[in-house]
């Protein structure tokens, strides 16, 4: 099958075609042509944010979204991530470098008790790819986890994943700590996973529930416009 692959010279594509292809290539998980393609858009005068957005971001949502409705599966999604990271490599200095909008500072992390993590490491990299700072906290996350790197990093959401009913209510663990603490105000609480819908998000005091990466990073943006809306006026 590699022999039609080979025949397809990257540098010889439009940006149209180049961009289309590129977001065949994430789905199919191809790293090297990923990097091939990033640099090859970069060498044409792209804005290091319109490949992030045009390119990688567009891609990935594809696949973040054929892994919802089950059309990918665990390793396949693994390797599209692999390949964006890959991307993702190549642009992040550029994004400093070039004053890219930094929207905010997400800390996320998979509760305690839980080791799942692939609906978390999409949510991680479309917020990453939409210019959020992200602090990955990884899984099995007690409160102290989330609250201490969230107050380190001067972080604008917390973002906490579950994948088991058993582990779903750890949720309001953490969020009724905050409020014990007296810091649940300082913070966006997303929530996210399989299990969970909206009644058990507003159940336990989260400020929304994202069905999807696609719906964090919109509900994320969506709030930080809302903050700074607030702190204009």
């Amino acid at each position: 099958m590699a022999d039609e692959d080979d025949d397809l010279i990257l540098s010889e594509l439009d940006d149209e075609e180049l961009t289309a292809q590129m977001h065949d290539d994430l789905y199919d998980g191809l790293k090297d042509e990923i990097v091939d393609a990033t640099n090859i858009l970069l060498g044409r005068d792209w804005a290091p944010y319109r490949v992030l957005t045009e390119a990688l971001v567009a891609g990935m949502k594809v696949v973040g979204d054929d892994f919802r409705d089950g059309i990918l599966f665990v390793p396949e999604v693994l390797q599209a991530a692999n390949a964006m990271k890959a991307g993702m490599a190549i642009l992040k200095p550029l994004l400093v470098e070039t004053g890219a909008p930094k929207v905010g500072t997400m800390v996320i992390g998979t509760v305690k008790g839980d080791i799942h993590d692939i609906g978390k490491n999409l949510v991680s990299m479309m917020m990453e790819g939409a210019g959020f700072e992200v602090v990955d906290l990884g899984i099995n996350n007690p409160v102290e986890n989330y609250l201490e790197a969230a107050a380190r990093e001067e972080a604008d959401i917390i973002g906490m994943s579950a994948l088991l009913t058993t582990t779903m209510p750890y949720m309001k663990v953490v969020i009724d700590t905050m409020v014990a603490q007296g810091i649940r105000e300082n913070y966006f609480v997303l929530v996210g996973g399989a299990p969970l819908n909206e009644e058990f998000g507003k159940a336990i005091g989260a400020d929304a529930y994202c069905r999807d990466a696609a719906v964090a990073v919109e509900t994320a943006k969506d709030f930080m416009a809302r903050k700074h809306n607030v702190l204009a006026g």
